[in-house]
């Protein structure tokens, strides 16, 4: 069945998310095209503020780089702006007059910053803060200027102006109201907000109307409607966004502040879907990230056929994003007849807490100084809980650890909304991984890495989780539900016991289900070949020779990879290659991800003649092995010697052809230090260096990017391949099946695989063993 063209207009949360949902959802439907007006890949924009303050860096907000793109066939166009959208003929256009068609459309353009027009706002040092580019223009600008205005005192503004001040700039924020953050906080807490902020260097100009810039090319200073004016030589505009609905109105989509949606977010036009701060649902039109994922899930649901319950509209809760100040606000604060509060001021520790209810039900909350209480009053308020006056007061009271709603959060519910982390992957990989703090939650299950919001609850389960109260086990996780051994106990049986096939393990260890299942039989398949080079089964490929193989599609036609080691063709190769698909009328050469071309939808008759008339060595792959190594052998980016890196890629690859894995093995080699290959982002990669090779491992482009820990740094190409070598073995010898060399990584520690492989003997030992694997893999492989 054809591939649907699904066309996603926006690279940023909102969108991408979507994109990433409908991958897990059903990565068969559709073919995937995306237009970016950023030069940049996707990133959390709601991370700028911490890359202003000196938190995180820009890669550090990456959230799918280039290879993410590639590996899952998606084309991305950066810098690329659509600007028509011809809906009779589903196609549309860009400004680079590309003409794309779709079947399915989703517009995730985002919204775009406030700008006051304010006479002199055009001068040079007036920006707003939306971009990764006006984050480096603030950066920029700190190194020569010194005194900056923020107009703006929400959430945008204040970690803005936060940003500014440990840059190193002296800092005013003008706004309009009385109150910091009115739109989220009351009076009381607004004035401990801003009392706080004073204390860190910041000056405020409340209750300000804006006037008109004043200074030549470059700003100089802002005067406000009384008269009044204050020098700077950087403004920064922080009042606001509004739906960016430009391309939707001028192809002539129904639209009032943001593109009209319903509760599957589709537009009024066919097979127009519109997602994030563009959309508006219900008269609201959302910028904070929750909704948004909320969305985007439901949307790809949507697309992939799936039977779902709409959108109903979010809850919406803020959290500021500045080192030392614990603000917390949820829900309605408006006041009427109906309206009750109560409240906990505690002036001497600087803490301030208050919950509005309406008919016994919270209705929204501010916290101030200590935010704890905040997941579970978002709960409270979500789920519109009856809250007796006799136990209104207790929401205030101190929870014991093993009270707390970390405690009491059911296993499979989620803590980590943006991200889909539940309580149960947060304590399992807390116990297997003995975590300890909240960042290494993070880096290990993306919780809290988005919008922050979970953070508390994250903390607050770390502490129960090391507290008397938790007395739960890492779960010993077992093979399949065919059997209640976990897979080592499995491969300790097969030795023990000189079990030499699969219907003979099951029969000896008792397994319920006497046929297996889709989990177990590829598992104690490869478990077999591990300990019994000899064993083998047949794959879905042909192998007769290094120059006749092939794989075998589900359509019954056959693929052949010719073998282009470190990705280099020769001109006489390319020609045989084309002359070989005209010849058989192959249609098109596939030029994939991997650096290689494959020729598909050979028949089977025709499969002897390609051979014949190809004459080339081929490529013979199976899901688990070592992948093609992929390098950086293009002259566009530098001017670097590419020939060590072609040398390494073609060493590891003959070394290591044929070899079934726990898991397909990605490997990037790169040439220099601009990392063409991605090697930071795969299995394994190398980087030359001027002192040699820096290997990582343990890196993954996937939905969820990661980056490689550093291994070691080799100094000749020979020591790099050897600890490569050494590496793909002990991962060979030692992980799971389906384990992925991250999972390996953290099982076993990156401490003791250094232990191993810098231990010569040991290094030698599994480099032996490789080398004898590979020539009966090879052997078992030809003779089948």
């Amino acid at each position: 069945m054809r591939k649907q063209k699904l066309v996603l207009v926006g690279n940023g949360m909102a969108g991408m998310r979507c994109v990433q949902n409908i991958l897990a959802e059903d990565h068969t439907l559709f073919e995937i095209t995306v237009f970016g007006s950023e030069p940049h890949v996707n990133y959390n924009r709601i991370k700028l503020s911490s890359v202003l303050q000196g938190d995180t860096s820009f890669d550090d907000i990456t959230i799918n780089d280039h290879n993410w793109y590639e590996e899952n066939d998606i084309t991305l166009y950066t810098g690329e702006t659509v600007t028509e959208i011809d809906k009779d003929n589903q196609q549309l256009k860009t400004d680079k007059n590309r003409i794309v068609s779709y079947d399915k459309l989703i517009l995730a353009t985002g919204s775009n910053p406030i700008m006051l027009p304010l006479p002199g706002a055009e001068k040079q040092g007036v920006i707003t803060f939306r971009t990764i580019q006006d984050c480096e223009a603030m950066i920029e600008a700190s190194k020569t200027y010194k005194k900056a205005v923020v107009i703006g005192g929400g959430l945008l503004g204040l970690e803005a102006a936060r940003g500014l001040l440990n840059l190193g700039m002296k800092v005013d924020v003008v706004h309009l109201a009385d109150c910091l953050m009115n739109k989220q906080l009351d009076t009381t807490a607004a004035k401990m907000l801003q009392q706080k902020l004073e204390q860190q260097g910041m000056n405020f100009w409340l209750e300000k109307s804006s006037e008109k810039i004043l200074g030549g090319d470059r700003v100089e200073a802002i005067q406000f409607s009384d008269g009044t004016v204050v020098e700077t030589d950087l403004i920064v505009m922080a009042v606001g966004v509004s739906p960016n609905i430009k391309l939707a109105k001028k192809s002539g989509l129904k639209t009032n502040r943001g593109i009209l949606v319903n509760d599957y977010l589709a537009t009024k036009t066919k097979s127009i879907f519109a997602v994030g701060e563009c959309a508006e649902h219900n008269n609201m039109a959302y910028g904070l990230v929750k909704p948004l994922y909320e969305q985007a899930e439901i949307l790809a649901k949507f697309l992939c056929g799936k039977q779902i319950e709409g959108y109903k509209g979010s809850v919406l809760s803020t959290q500021l994003k500045i080192s030392g100040v614990n603000v917390f606000s949820v829900g309605d604060f408006t006041k009427d007849e109906r309206t009750k509060a109560i409240q906990i001021h505690d002036e001497i520790s600087s803490t301030y807490k208050k919950i509005f209810f309406r008919d016994n039900k919270a209705i929204g909350a501010v916290l101030f100084g200590n935010t704890k209480e905040g997941p579970g009053l978002l709960d409270l308020i979500m789920k519109k809980k009856f809250i007796p006056d006799n136990e209104k007061a207790d929401l205030f009271k101190p929870k014991d650890i093993a009270a707390s709603y970390a405690a009491s959060l059911p296993r499979d519910d989620f803590v980590c909304t943006c991200n889909n982390v539940s309580k149960g992957e947060i304590i399992e990989n807390v116990l297997e991984h003995n975590l300890s703090t909240v960042n290494e939650v993070k880096a290990c299950t993306k919780a809290s890495s988005s919008c922050g919001g979970c953070k508390p609850v994250v903390s607050d389960l770390l502490e129960f989780i090391k507290s008397d109260h938790f007395h739960e086990k890492s779960k010993q996780k077992n093979l399949c539900h065919c059997s209640p051994l976990t897979e080592e106990e499995i491969v300790a049986a097969i030795q023990e016991h000189e079990l030499t096939s699969v219907q003979q393990i099951m029969n000896t260890l008792g397994w319920a289900n006497e046929q297996g299942c889709n989990a177990c039989i590829p598992a104690l398949e490869y478990y077999l070949g591990m300990i019994y080079p000899e064993y083998g089964k047949s794959q879905d490929t042909v192998y007769l020779s290094e120059n006749r193989n092939a794989m075998i599609r589900s359509d019954g036609t056959y693929s052949i990879v010719p073998q282009l080691y470190g990705g280099m063709v020769e001109a006489d190769q390319l020609q045989k290659m084309v002359d070989v698909a005209k010849e058989y009328r192959l249609g098109k050469l596939a030029i994939t991800s991997d650096q290689r071309i494959h020729l598909n939808n050979i028949s089977k008759k025709d499969l002897p003649n390609v051979w014949s008339d190809l004459e080339m060595r081929l490529y013979s792959a199976s899901a688990n092995m070592v992948h093609t190594v992929k390098t950086s052998n293009s002259y566009q980016l530098c001017e670097c010697d590419k020939q060590p890196a072609c040398e390494i890629s073609e060493q590891i690859e003959k070394r290591t052809e044929f070899l079934k894995a726990p898991y397909r093995i990605r490997i990037g080699v790169s040439a220099c230090m601009h990392n063409g290959a991605g090697s930071t982002t795969k299995d394994i990669g190398v980087i030359k260096i001027s002192r040699g090779y820096e290997i990582y491992v343990g890196g993954s482009s996937g939905r969820h990017a990661r980056n490689g820990k550093l291994l070691t740094v080799a100094e000749t190409k020979e020591g790099a391949v050897e600890i490569v070598l050494g590496f793909i073995q002990y991962y060979r010898e030692s992980a799971n099946y389906l384990e992925r060399t991250w999972q390996w990584i953290e099982r076993v520690s990156l401490v003791h695989i250094r232990e191993v492989l810098f231990n010569e003997e040991l290094l030698n030992y599994l480099i032996t063993n490789l080398k004898a694997d590979l020539l009966r893999r090879k052997n078992l492989v030809v003779k089948n």
